[in-house]
């Protein structure tokens, strides 16, 4: 359970967190002087436009929003897709004879999805299990339990890029960007960027792990405990 006691993960993790917000903040507040001033314009970056532009009520997002809205733009733009890359080299040097499949990603981020899930709050009353969830509650979805359902998925553990092919798993149950309107808005460029890095190991290079027996921890995200030591072989040098 996290602790918020001096030396803990959490404290150093909100020490961080403020910090990082008030260098945001400094930015923010410069940003909104130079658009008043004339210096910088609505269409010169994301930061003008979210000073710039309000709600259908007039309301315009505040700094600290603002702030955080930056933190999860550069989290889930450089963060996810990167350990999304490096589990695919985990696999690849793993399972040597899926190098072919074009399914893999699809694959990896249902074994390993890069972040554990997320919050919601429930917009009206249900029942699951037996338990009745108030409207208004906040609620959180796991990730690797979705994907991991023997329901859906046939020996969930295992490796396997053919579950994608044909129609692929019953919808809302492979989320590893989330469903409905609040799905992740990167989706598609995380996608691209995840199968340009594929080519190249995939076309190029083969991979060995020098530590077989490294864990994947979640630091928030899914990654190799010991950063994924490998070598590389050239596909000519393989026999």
């Amino acid at each position: 359970m996290p602790i918020d006691f001096p030396g803990t993960p959490l404290r150093k993790a909100i020490k961080a967190s403020n910090l990082i917000n008030g260098k945001l903040t400094e930015i923010i507040k410069q940003r909104k002087a130079d658009l008043a001033d004339g210096k910088a314009s609505l269409t010169q970056d994301l930061l003008s436009h979210m000073l710039m532009t309000c709600d259908e009520d007039g309301t315009y997002m505040k700094e600290f929003d603002i702030s955080t809205k930056i933190i999860g733009l550069l989290i889930g733009g450089y963060e996810v897709a990167g350990a999304v890359c490096t589990l695919i080299v985990k696999f690849l040097a793993e399972l040597p004879h899926i190098y072919d499949a074009v399914y893999k990603a699809q694959e990896v981020m249902r074994l390993t999805p890069p972040i554990q899930g997320s919050f919601r709050e429930a917009s009206t009353n249900f029942v699951f299990n037996g338990y009745t969830i108030p409207k208004g509650w906040i609620l959180y979805w796991s990730l690797i339990t979705t994907h991991k359902s023997v329901e859906y998925f046939q020996e969930p553990d295992k490796f396997d890029p053919s579950r994608f092919k044909g129609t692929g798993p019953t919808p809302y149950t492979y989320v590893p960007f989330g469903g409905g309107p609040m799905m992740c808005p990167g989706k598609e460029y995380a996608r691209m960027e995840i199968l340009v890095f594929m080519h190249n190991p995939a076309k190029r290079v083969k991979c060995e792990r020098l530590l077989p027996q490294e864990k994947i921890v979640m630091d928030p995200l899914a990654m190799p405990a010991k950063g994924l030591p490998i070598r590389l072989f050239p596909h000519n040098h393989i026999n």
